[in-house]
Parts: C-alpha cells; structure tokens; sequence
C-alpha cells in the first residue's frame, strides 16, 4: 500500500512548477525545492504539489530502476495520523477492517476504514503498532482528515487521535539494491516484511519501514518535516554507487499497476467494496466488530455483482480507466486503473467485471477505444512477479 492518490480516471496533466500551488492553493512537500532543482514536473495529488516525474529520465527510466537498482520517491502527501491512550490498540482494532490482534509491536498492517452502513471503502490504510496504546496510521492524501474525522467521533474519552499530515515526510527508498543503500548509510535493513524499527541518520531519529507500494525489495522512511532535507541529501550523496534514481508518482502507478496493487478513488471507493476489490484478505472477518461489519458479511454470503480481475492486452491496445469491457453485444465491466506496462511491454489493467457474466481467467473480453474494439485477457495479477520479501 501506502498508496500514491492520481485523480480518479487518468493520470493528472503536468503542471507548470510554478503556477500549480499558487493557483489552487496545494500544499508541498519539504523537499519541494529540491524536486524543482532536479527538473520535476509536478501534478496535484490529493491536495498535494508533486513531483510526476523528473527530467533526464521521464517514467519509463524511473520505472526501471526501481526494477532493475534502486528508486526513491517522496510520498510525504501521504497522510499520517496517531491513536494513542489506554485502550488505543483495542480501538483502532475495533473501527478498522483488519484484525490487529494478527500482529504484535513493531509490525505494520494493510488495513481498510469501512463506512459501517454500507461496507464501501473511506480509505486504505497501514497502521504501526507501537504498543496497547499506540498506534500511527498512514492513510491517503486526500482522505486523511475524514479518516481522523470519523475516529475521533468514534473515540472513547481515553483515546486522542491526532492529525499529524505535515508532522512528517515519507521517503519510499525501492528496489533490489535498497537495502544496501540503506546499509550503506548506516540504517538497520534486516526487517520482516510490514515491520518497522526507530533508526537514526546524520542525527535525525527516524523510523525505517520494511513496506512500499512498488512490489520491489523497498523501506519506507518516516521523518520529521524539518529534517527530510537532511534525509534526501544524505540518500544521494551515498546512491551514485547504486544507481539512484529520482522517482515520480506516474512511474509510482505503473509499478503498483504491475503489482495488481489497488488505488483508492478506482479500485477501491465509497462505491466498491473490499468483497468486490478481492480485498477481503484485508478483513478480520472473525472480528466481533468493525466498521462495516455486517453490510460486507452479507454482500460476501449473498456474493457479489461484480468482482475485480485482471486484465492484458492481446494486441498493442493500452486500457484506460473507464473504457468498457464487452462480450460480444453484452457491457461486463469496466476498466479501473490501466496502464503501458513498462516491464512486459503490453497494456494491463484492472477492471470491475460483472460475476453473473461468468468468465475465467483465459477468457477474452474486449474493451472500447473511441469506438473501436480491442481484445484484452483476463489474468490473475499481479502482471509481473513480485519480489516484496
């Protein structure tokens, strides 16, 4: 996860550097001036300025590296907020779709915050489990402040939630050679996956994560705001020796793309449930409580009308979100998120398929471009193989 928040339907357009934020009044990352310095293009993510891609490289290049060396992208739109008091845990645990009680401290956990009237998703999150009474969340850009909205009115007196969005900056170092990098600078990289541990580099305590969104080797690092400067001129200084490459949110979305990893806003919504998603996974169904609970049991006992699958380009075709899938003269489906893969060298996409259509994975459907018909597979993601652990 730690997901990357493009408008739903497309990547957004470019953007000059300068007029973006001055127009619309979008926040910006610490490290604005150094993205500006390393010729970014920038495009508005969740209320966010951010860097799309760099010059000298574009997405193809910084796709690569992640999958070939190493890339780091600032993912500091990123929301973050912390749960703490007695009973902390137990009350996350409680709102949230996941089971914490699967985890102990100092591990991370992919969890959903459910509306609990119909089961559709407010957000995807990772949860860090401190302690009992401790627990940080990395929800998206844009939905932050209503995920922070509907805990703190779920809250009992004991536990404070706290919106901490621009307390900190997120640097996602990914890729093969990652932890070598990091161990170069000094900074632990024996983590499980979806662990985390306190770390400290050029003076500045940090948190080093063992996740990413990118399904490469890859860590996520936590800092304070004041010193994410500090963090990104320390990464390369060390990374010529390994390749580092600057990295955009576009090559961000190919790479999840890749990976079958969903997007809030197209894969999973308010509209589309975890049931539907194929993110049940994600659900502590033994739970006694969670939001949600009860509207997502029975769309699972009843099934669901529609379900996500994979699919890959037959022909040169590239999916877009929101074109149709067909059947011969029967609608099945629509594209949610679809892409150029820049590591098969084919379109793939995910799309929402109707399950009373009855297709399997071989099966050919074929999608609408400006009226002409192109054959596409369905495939179970992910598209390439993952290599996370």
């Amino acid at each position: 996860m730690l997901t990357s928040h493009v408008v739903p339907g497309k990547l957004p357009p470019m953007t000059d550097v300068t007029s973006a934020a001055a127009a619309t009044r979008l926040r910006r990352s610490p490290l604005h001036e150094r993205h500006t310095a390393a010729g970014a293009k920038f495009a508005p993510f969740g209320g966010w300025e951010m860097p799309l891609e760099y010059a000298g490289g574009g997405v193809l290049k910084e796709h690569t590296a992640v999958r070939t060396a190493v890339g780091v992208f600032d993912v500091s739109h990123l929301g973050k907020a912390r749960v703490t008091g007695p009973g902390a845990a137990d009350f996350v645990n409680a709102c949230l779709s996941n089971d914490l009680g699967r985890i102990g401290p100092g591990r991370a956990q992919y969890t959903l915050c459910c509306d609990d009237a119909t089961g559709g998703v407010v957000d995807d999150i990772i949860a860090y489990l401190y302690a009992d009474d401790h627990v940080f969340l990395i929800p998206n850009a844009a939905n932050t402040a209503e995920v922070v909205r509907r805990l703190r009115a779920a809250a009992p007196a004991q536990v404070t939630v706290t919106d901490e969005h621009e307390a900190y900056a997120v640097l996602a170092v990914q890729g093969p050679r990652s932890a070598e990098l990091l161990a170069a600078l000094g900074l632990p990289t024996e983590h499980d996956y979806m662990s985390f541990s306190a770390a400290s580099l050029a003076g500045v305590e940090l948190t080093v994560c063992r996740t990413g969104y990118t399904g490469e080797l890859g860590y996520e690092l936590v800092v304070p705001a004041e010193h994410a400067v500090a963090v990104w001129d320390a990464l390369f200084a060390a990374g010529a020796s390994f390749e580092l490459r600057a990295c955009g949110l576009a090559a961000r979305d190919t790479l999840r793309t890749e990976m079958g990893y969903p997007l809030h806003g197209q894969d999973l919504s308010l509209d589309i449930s975890p049931v539907q998603a194929r993110s049940g996974w994600a659900v502590g169904w033994g739970k006694p409580a969670f939001w949600g609970r009860d509207a997502l049991l029975a769309e699972k006992a009843a099934g669901p009308r529609r379900t996500l699958r994979g699919l890959v380009a037959v022909d040169r075709a590239i999916p877009r979100p929101g074109m149709t899938l067909h059947v011969g003269d029967r609608q099945v489906g629509e594209v949610t998120s679809g892409t150029f893969s820049p590591t098969r060298k084919q379109g793939i996409a995910l799309a929402l398929v109707d399950t009373d259509a009855n297709l399997t994975d071989g099966d050919e459907v074929e999608i609408d471009i400006r009226g002409r018909r192109a054959p596409l597979k369905l495939t179970k993601p992910p598209f390439v193989n993952p290599s996370v652990r």
